[in-house]
């Protein structure tokens, strides 16, 4: 179980996804389960090593059947990029220099691919996003009215003089300020931590989020996602739960489950009353208070929740928003 819940928080954040396939034994269940899961969370790039080759002869045809039955499952699954790759990690082939014992392979090598993929982002391509982690009051002889909302721009771009809006509240104002930790800058980008000052005194918490006057995401009590749920305790319908969404942690109950993804067939969903470990479904949540909740496709970042057990504080499930928020 631990090993699902690493690879679900680092697939989170991953740019890039290696599934490894053993050469003799094609695609199995972990495979899907792999696959899915990089779909689920969205890694823009999945690799394909087929390893062992030396123990199939280096059998051209043995790695085109592998490669072209991973491409179909993970097309259906809705992974827009592989790259299937064949090598023998205990050799070196095709690890770090091209295989001589397969010349019929001419694309790159595991480490040539990693150093060219592209991963860089423009952080202006996303609406700003920023959910505040700590009310800043000095009310101090030298800063007496300061009042200043700090934490880690999740996506986009915040400038000074720029319209926003304060969420779940809905109060409109300006940014009248952008501290960082290097002095006051005109602007800053997603991930950088900073502390923004408003134009004017409104009501502000933690775990509220500053976007956009004209972007700003959903707000909503009905939050319905796809699923990967990691702990041993199955999640049922009508459970009680907390939500943790950025730096906002909210009661939550769970209203449905409506389908569970059937591994050996992405197209096929089974409904269910309840997911266990390992299952990849659908859920739907009422919270008790509302939340500024962008879908995943969107934005990772504050497209994700946690499902928490309100009793002793475990991670029950990874949650993508999906688009649009029930």
């Amino acid at each position: 179980m631990q090993y699902t819940r690493n690879m679900v928080t680092g697939a989170s954040t991953a740019e890039l996804a290696v599934v490894l396939v053993d050469a003799r034994n094609g695609v199995v269940e972990q495979t899907r389960r792999h696959t899915a899961v990089a779909a689920l969370l969205r890694v823009p790039h999945v690799v394909l090593a087929v390893n062992k080759m030396d123990l199939v002869g280096y059998d051209e045809s043995v790695f085109a059947a592998i490669a072209a039955e991973f491409a179909d499952y993970a097309r259906g699954l809705g992974v827009r990029e592989v790259t299937a790759i064949p090598v023998s990690a205990l050799a070196g082939d095709n690890v770090v220099e091209p295989s001589p014992h397969m010349d019929w392979y001419g694309g790159p090598t595991i480490l040539e691919h990693l150093e060219t993929v592209p991963v860089d982002h423009d952080p202006q391509g996303a609406p700003a996003r920023l959910p505040v982690q700590y009310v800043i009051r000095p009310q101090s002889a030298e800063h007496p009215d300061y009042r200043g909302y700090a934490g880690q721009i999740a996506s986009g771009v915040l400038r000074v003089g720029a319209p926003v809006t304060v969420l779940p509240s809905r109060l409109t104002t300006t940014i009248a300020a952008i501290d960082t930790l290097g002095g006051p800058a005109e602007a800053a980008w997603a991930p950088q931590s900073v502390t923004v000052r408003l134009a004017d005194d409104i009501d502000v918490s933690r775990g509220d989020m500053i976007a956009p006057a004209d972007g700003a995401p959903p707000v909503t009590r009905d939050l319905a996602a796809t699923v990967c749920h990691v702990a041993d305790r199955p999640l049922r319908v009508g459970d009680r739960v907390l939500v943790k969404h950025t730096t906002r942690t909210v009661k939550a109950v769970v209203k449905a489950i409506p389908s569970r993804l059937a591994l050996d067939d992405p197209a096929r969903r089974t409904a269910v009353e309840e997911l266990r470990a390992n299952d990849i479904g659908q859920v739907v949540v009422r919270t008790a208070e509302p939340l500024a909740l962008d879908a995943y496709a969107r934005s990772r970042r504050t497209g994700s929740f946690l499902l928490i057990d309100p009793d002793d504080g475990t991670t029950l499930t990874a949650c993508m928003a999906t688009e649009p928020a029930c």
